[in-house]
């Protein structure tokens, strides 16, 4: 199992448009990706969960990848989230 500590720097957080692109990243890994808050936690490829964790800017988030490409799915999403959020 791989795990991703990561702060949104986008002002807006995850909304609409990035949480679309991520599920469309994540659907690329067999891997079972899961995005985490203090609070909640979601399914990567869920885009209602990813919204309903409501991650604002400045929050931080754990990515955890686990499966057999967990190291390629964990260097994708970080890539991911460094581009867009």
């Amino acid at each position: 199992m791989k795990r991703i500590e990561y702060t949104i720097t986008d002002p807006l957080g995850i909304h609409a448009r990035p949480a679309g692109l991520l599920v469309k990243a994540a659907q690329g890994f067999e891997s079972k990706i899961t995005i985490a808050t203090d609070a909640k936690s979601a399914d990567a490829r869920r885009i209602m969960a990813l919204m309903g964790l409501c991650v604002k800017g400045g929050q931080a988030i754990t990515v955890t990848c686990e499966g057999p490409d967990e190291d390629a799915a964990a260097e994708g999403m970080e890539s991911f989230l460094k581009a867009n959020l």
